[in-house]
Order: structure tokens, then C-alpha cells, then sequence
């Protein structure tokens, strides 16, 4: 009996991926484990592995179709089967996916169906869907373009057969942006975008985190004079060595980790009625991207050094970037910090990413002037401001109080750049 081919799902709410590319074609021999389809969410682009060794057959989707998940997308045949083999189902399947995919070729496309004409060639001129369809790029490559209001044809693709990719779409709005800045003009005055996919599973999740989770903010002030002098002398250490600059986010994913052994309702999930304690603590960054937001995870933080922690943050920031990220790099985080220190942020507050209990918002190092009780004086210092956002039902206020206590303690003190 021929093995089916199931297209796994990557989320728990997820419905659907696109297929962006078969690396193995109809007929080919493939080997368990081995990289087969490309496929993308409205999160990331992944490889999906074979599920067993044999010849691929019986392919229900094409590249740029859309696949539902835990549905079969084609069968193996094992040694000594033939396409014979194949359930009749499939074989049906196979017909009408594929008169329904493909267009008459009598007949120009539906006015103004967008699943087959290219947002913005709704006219019924021939020539000119021709001209659209013969740039080829990926799905998420179409949709950066779509929602940033360029014209993909315009773009020179880096992929394969000259294919336009999502960092080349990136990289030409990064270009347009300088000129835009240099010439002092806007490009998305009076016009309007469609809203990508990305963002709208972001304003799905964060409008049910924000209401239907009882959010809790509180804000310390962190006076970061001695850990900033530390991690001067740790990365003066690292440039003699040739290593990377230690980040003041990844000090804090080793701080944070640490202080959440202590603090195990911060590092927990509502579930039903119980309350679900995780075995790991996986930290996730929100990082910005040019079309939404994506929080990449640090897995197992609590056992891994400052310089561990530092190489998976570059890692996986650069991934991110470059639309690289795979499945495993977004999963299963248990806690969430946001930096926006670096725009020069001095305080704010973030929604939970659910099913989480909790995100830390981080600020600008500010010098300033504060009150040095020990002291009796007035000293310029380096503070920045922590907000952390708890899920009341969940977390009380004693215990969020309790875990920012420890955080500012050991940040004060500066243990961990210590050691």
C-alpha cells in the first residue's frame, strides 16, 4: 500500500501553507528525512521531510498552491509498487485539484478573481496577465509586494531561475526607503495597501491576548551603572579575542532565564481550568521585521552560557532577517522580552504573547541623575526601565513584584557578567 504524504501542521490554529517549491519532482526517488517540499506560513518559510524512503508520486498540489494541513499532498510507492497502487480517492483527487487549478485556456481568467491574476492585473488585457506571470517569486516575496504597493516586476530576483525572494522585495524597499528620506518625499501618501498575511494573524493573536487575558503592568527602575561597566570590560575582552560584541539583550535572556527557575508562575500556561508549569525555559525575542513582527526563541536559556546565549541571538536575528527561520526557531516559548532600547525608548508596555504569562518590556540606558541613598548625594547614573505585563489569572501581583525583584537585584549587582 502506497505511504501517503501528509502535509504536517507548524501551529496548533494553523489551516493552511503554501507550497513555494517541490525539491523533489513526480517520480523521483527520495530517502526518510530527506528535504522534500518548501512550504510557507504566515510566520516562516520551512522544509518538510520526507515521512518515508521510496519513489514520490501522485502529486495533489503544485507550486504556489495553497495545501491544507494534516491532508495528503502525495504518496510514496515502496519497492514493487506502481502507480496502480494508488487509492482510487486519490487518483480523483488528483483530476479535480487539477481542473480546478489550472485555467481554460479558451477562456481569459475571471475579472478580478484573485486567485488567478496577480493583485492589481484585474484588467481582461491578455498580454498584459502574460506580462505579470512571467516573473516568478515566492509567495511571501508577492505578498511583501503587495502590501508595500511595488511592483514585483520591477525587482531583480536572486532565487533560483532568477526567482524574486522575500529579501529581494526587502532589500529594494530598503533602497526606495534611503531615496524617499534623501529626496524628502513620501511614497505612501493618499494611497492604499492591502494588509499582509503576517499581519494579520499579529492583529488576530494580540486582539484576543488583549482581550480576553487580564493584563497586569508594573515598571522598575534598574540602575545599570556597574552591569554597563562589566560588560564594557567583557566585550573589550571579546575584540582582542575576535568574537562577537556581547548584546545587553542576550545578558538579559541569561538573567531572566535564571530568575525564572525562582519564579515558575511567570513561566507557565493557562490551560482550561489548570494551570500548566513548563519543564523548559525557552525565551523568545520579538524582532521587527520589514512586514510585521516575529519572536524567535532561545531554547533551554537557563543552560546556556553569555556567549551561547549571544551566538544563538545572531544566529537567529539574521534568519529572521533574511526570511530564514524555520519551525523549531519560533516554538515553544515560555516567556517573551521586547527591547525597544534602541530606538530610544524610554518606557512602554507589551501584550502577552499567548499562551504565555507573561512579556517584559525593555527601555533606553538613560543617563541621569538620581538620589544615592548610601550615599546622600546626587550621581549621574545609567538607569533603564523594565515593564513587565502579567496574566492575572495566573500571576498576582505579590509574584510579579516578587520575580522583578530578583531581576533588578541581580542586574544591580551585575552577577552574571561576574562569573
Amino acid at each position: 500500500m502506497p505511504i501517503p504524504f501528509i502535509m504536517p501542521k507548524m501551529d496548533m490554529d494553523q489551516e493552511n501553507v503554501t507550497i513555494i517549491e517541490w525539491m523533489k519532482k513526480e517520480g523521483d526517488q527520495i530517502q526518510k528525512g530527506e528535504p522534500v517540499i518548501l512550504i510557507e506560513t504566515d510566520k516562516i518559510t520551512s522544509e518538510v521531510e520526507a515521512p518515508a524512503t521510496g519513489q514520490l508520486v501522485g502529486l495533489l498540489y503544485q507550486e504556489n498552491d495553497v495545501a491544507p494541513v494534516t491532508k495528503v499532498v502525495a504518496y510514496i510507492l515502496k519497492e514493487g509498487e506502481s502507480e496502480a497502487d494508488l487509492p482510487k480517492v486519490a487518483k480523483s483527487e488528483e483530476h479535480i485539484h487539477d481542473k480546478e487549478t489550472q485555467p481554460n485556456k479558451d477562456e481569459p481568467p475571471e475579472k478580478g478573481n484573485a486567485s488567478n491574476l496577480e493583485a492589481g492585473a484585474f484588467s481582461g488585457d491578455l498580454a498584459n496577465i502574460k506580462s505579470r506571470v512571467k516573473t516568478p517569486a515566492t509567495p511571501l516575496a508577492r505578498r511583501i509586494a503587495r502590501a508595500e504597493a511595488v511592483n514585483i516586476d520591477h525587482i531583480k530576483g536572486s532565487g533560483p531561475r532568477g526567482r524574486v525572494q522575500a529579501a529581494d522585495v526587502r532589500a529594494f524597499l530598503e533602497k526606495d526607503s534611503k531615496e524617499i528620506i534623501k529626496s524628502g518625499r513620501t511614497s505612501l501618501s493618499g494611497k492604499t495597501i492591502d494588509v499582509s498575511i503576517m499581519r494579520q494573524r499579529i492583529a488576530e493573536r494580540l486582539t484576543e491576548s488583549y482581550q480576553t487575558i487580564p493584563h497586569i503592568y508594573q515598571t522598575v527602575e534598574v540602575d545599570m551603572s556597574l552591569f554597563e561597566d562589566n560588560r564594557r570590560i567583557l566585550n573589550e575582552n571579546a575584540e582582542k579575542e575576535n568574537q562577537p560584541k556581547i548584546s545587553l539583550t542576550a545578558c538579559l535572556v541569561k538573567t531572566i532565564a535564571i530568575c525564572l527557575k525562582h519564579h515558575p508562575y511567570l513561566n507557565a500556561s493557562l490551560d482550561g481550568e489548570k494551570i500548566s508549569f513548563w519543564n523548559e525555559i525557552n525565551i523568545g525575542i520579538a524582532t521587527a521585521l520589514e512586514n510585521g513582527l516575529i519572536v524567535p526563541v532561545i531554547h533551554n536559556a537557563d543552560q546556556l552560557t553569555i556567549l551561547e546565549t549571544n551566538r544563538h541571538m545572531k544566529a537567529l536575528t539574521a534568519r529572521a532577517q533574511a526570511g530564514k527561520l524555520e519551525h523549531h526557531d519560533i516554538q515553544n516559548g515560555t516567556f517573551t522580552i521586547s527591547n525597544m532600547g534602541m530606538y530610544g525608548i524610554h518606557s512602554f508596555t507589551s501584550i502577552i504573547n499567548p499562551p504565555q504569562s507573561a512579556i517584559l518590556s525593555v527601555g533606553a540606558i538613560k543617563r541621569r541623575p538620581v538620589v544615592v541613598d548610601d550615599e546622600d548625594s546626587i550621581n549621574v547614573r545609567s538607569i533603564m526601565m523594565l515593564t513587565l505585563a502579567a496574566d492575572h489569572r495566573i500571576v498576582d501581583g505579590a509574584v510579579a513584584a516578587n520575580f522583578l525583584l530578583e531581576l533588578v537585584n541581580k542586574l544591580e549587582n551585575s552577577e552574571l557578567l561576574s562569573i
